[in-house]
């Protein structure tokens, strides 16, 4: 990349960090990268690898999440191993309420920004024969697209090895002290640099802790109507390969309650969830990984605290889903595991980010835009 230009510290390695170390290199930045465990662990890699525009609310949330996809366009192509694909998602349809839905998301100003389209069940299954279960229509979002979670960060700071030099990654280091632009490591290593990025994700103490209590980054009492962060729990599954191929990721037509761009008059007679959807707060969202394993979730657990287990109601719930969708028995399930994530609440921003002292700036909080919008987030640190 030739001579380096000034010299950034992230702290956090998952995908939100890891972006950070792209589009800094990007701009000729030596980075040093660190994460205290020996690879990310958090939510960048349970999560179902979504690059999703189709459900971003209009306005400023849909330009970062298109900004997002160009951008993951041009990374996939420089690390081929995060499994970057331009695949689209079908959100099906089982009812007509959930039709009518679709029809008014359709003709949204922005509809054609997320490439939607309406189509007939034999039309669903041309774009995806691997649907062929009984349903009314679908929702064709053509700007999504899927990478693999499991392989995107190794893949990523391989390709920015491959670089040249400039990027340092150094796991197993935990950010305990911070300075101005300057931040120590458990070992009592100083990395010292023009910025200081901090990604710590859904770990609301360390380093960050302080900071996010004194900028009142925290959420505050449920129903207070505070501004901040709070933390979610989800729980998801992996099966074992499944013999078919699915073309596009796939939603039912829970989802279109959860995402925001289908905030439309008919969503109003959408008729009451299946208990232990609402319960679990839940929709069906399956992608198929590489080696034809379908990951399939999720649910939605916002108060604290967490439970330490995980509920099989809510998994009975998606796999029955799932198999409806594809008319087909889904293969066993070969992994189950819960995850945690933070966002902002309580505010119009898309995530939070601010200066904690000279040279020292926090980002985290996308929530389930993680994945999605890292790259922009990203370019916005750097802008």
């Amino acid at each position: 990349m030739g001579a380096q230009s000034g010299q950034v510290i992230i702290v956090g390695g998952g995908i939100l960090g890891t972006m950070h170390a792209i589009m800094a290199r990007r701009r000729g930045l030596a980075v040093t990268h660190l994460e205290r465990e020996p690879e990310g662990r958090g939510a960048s890699v349970r999560n179902f690898g979504l690059v999703w525009v189709s459900g971003r609310r209009a306005g400023p949330e849909l330009a970062l999440a298109l900004r997002a996809r160009e951008l993951w366009e041009s990374i996939g192509a420089q690390a081929p191993g995060a499994g970057f694909r331009p695949a689209g998602s079908l959100t099906i349809a089982s009812t007509e309420a959930e039709l009518a839905v679709m029809r008014e998301a359709v003709n949204l100003p922005d509809a054609k920004r997320r490439e939607f389209e309406v189509l007939s069940p034999a039309e669903v299954r041309s774009v995806n024969p691997a649907l062929n279960g009984e349903f009314l229509g679908g929702l064709w979002c053509r700007a999504d697209g899927i990478v693999e979670p499991r392989l995107a960060l190794p893949a990523l700071r391989s390709s920015l090895a491959a670089g040249g030099p400039g990027y340092e990654w150094l796991p197993g280091r935990e950010a305990v002290e911070l300075a101005p632009g300057a931040v120590r490591d458990h070992r009592g290593d100083w990395h010292r640099g023009d910025l200081v990025v901090l990604c710590t994700g859904a770990n609301f103490t360390g380093v960050a802790g302080p900071h996010l209590t004194a900028a009142g980054a925290l959420a505050s009492a449920p129903g207070s109507g505070g501004a901040g962060l709070r933390r979610v729990r989800l729980q998801m599954l992996q099966t074992r390969p499944f013999p078919g191929r699915l073309t596009t990721s796939v939603a039912d037509g829970d989802s279109l309650r959860y995402y925001p761009a289908y905030d439309v008059p008919a969503l109003a007679s959408l008729p009451p969830q299946a208990p232990v959807a609402a319960e679990n707060r839940a929709q069906l969202l399956m992608v198929q990984r590489l080696d034809g394993s379908l990951t399939i979730g999720d649910t939605h657990e916002y108060d604290e605290p967490f439970t330490f287990d995980v509920d099989e109601d809510a998994y009975h719930h998606l796999v029955a889903r799932a198999a409806a969708l594809l008319g087909a028995a889904l293969p066993p399930v070969q992994r189950r595991w819960a995850g945690v994530y933070s966002e902002v609440t309580g505010t119009p921003a898309l995530y939070h980010r601010s200066t904690v002292m000279p040279g020292v700036v926090l980002v985290t909080g996308p929530g389930g835009r993680g994945m999605t919008c890292s790259p922009a987030i990203a370019e916005e640190t750097f802008l």
